[in-house]
């Protein structure tokens, strides 16, 4: 299960916790958080109440889809609304509304989260799981006008792959089998570790791994298929890694657009660029200027041959 997906889900058992509450004891909600508990109120706590209900049914009937975390990202304006109301309002207290107001900033905080991983995990071009060590599988492909060997000799040759990598300072080849990588990692810094080549196919397939005592463990592998029709060649690329602090670190890679999952999707779209016309793209959105209608590929479904350990 992707780290989304649980999330997702966990912002829906919260949603049906509290719409249960506040639909029956909506009195002592509002107590609880400062407002008084007249008629308007209740009512008021009642219709949100019913709304995270509404939520919640969504979440965990479809934790894969954004639209309801996003949709929890608008409840939760609203309820920032009704407290600051509430705030002017009499007879209220106005210290535990406060201590409502950072709350609901907390949890707007985490379904904003929680929208952005889960839109970043789905979709027809890429998938993003957490496998069941805790490491993150990475699925992305690409369909480029070009023949199988050519894109596999774009890849095969590990130092050109900063070209199109672009979080990727350098690669050095140190031999037929091991190289050494250096990555830009968040707030100017950067992480270095050592590969080596487990499956070399010409035309076909590449993968590798880190060493052991590698900062980041990691594998990855590329698959070149013919694409139908005789429409050029589909770029598999599945990678595997141990991210630093788990989910939660996933989650803060992503908020900073450091997550992988981001970044092989641009990777990619900066590849196919270079190879079909020459030229190194000089920002994202020059890549837009030139679009082939193509099929797009699909993200092999096959499991990795072999999965990394936490």
């Amino acid at each position: 299960m992707s780290t989304g997906t649980t999330v997702a889900r966990a912002l829906g058992v919260f949603s049906l916790g509290l719409g249960l509450y506040q639909l029956l004891a909506p009195r002592r909600f509002n107590e609880l958080i400062g407002v008084p508990p007249n008629d308007d109120g209740i009512r008021a706590t009642r219709l949100v109440g019913a709304r995270e209900l509404g939520a919640a049914g969504g979440l965990l009937a479809s934790p894969r889809a954004a639209t309801w975390p996003w949709m929890r990202v608008g409840g939760d304006l609203m309820d920032a609304g009704l407290l600051a109301r509430a705030m002017a309002a009499r007879e209220t207290q106005r210290d535990r509304i406060a201590i409502a107001m950072v709350a609901v900033g907390g949890i707007a905080l985490l379904d904003t989260l929680a929208g952005m991983l889960v839109a970043s995990e789905s979709g027809p071009q890429g998938t993003t799981t957490t496998t069941e060590v805790g490491t993150r599988r990475v699925r992305r492909a690409v369909t480029v006008n070009i023949g199988r060997q050519a894109a596999y000799d774009e890849w095969h040759d590990f130092s050109r792959l900063p070209r199109f990598m672009q979080h990727l300072e350098s690669v050095e080849v140190v031999d037929e089998r091991r190289s050494h990588w250096t990555a830009k990692a968040p707030a100017g810094t950067s992480v270095e570790w050592d590969a080596e080549i487990t499956e070399d196919i010409p035309g076909e397939v590449i993968a590798w791994q880190s060493t052991d005592g590698s900062a980041i463990a990691n594998t990855g592998r590329v698959t070149f298929k013919d694409a139908p029709g005789d429409r050029g060649t589909e770029v598999h690329v599945e990678l595997e890694y141990a991210p630093p602090l788990g989910p939660i670190g996933a989650m803060a890679a992503r908020l900073l657009d450091e997550e992988p999952a981001v970044q092989v999707a641009d990777d990619l779209r900066r590849f196919k660029h270079i190879v079909e016309t020459g030229r190194v793209p000089w920002s994202d959105g020059t890549m837009g200027d030139r679009k082939l209608r193509q099929r797009p590929a699909q993200p092999s479904t096959t499991p990795a041959s072999q999965p990394i350990a936490a």
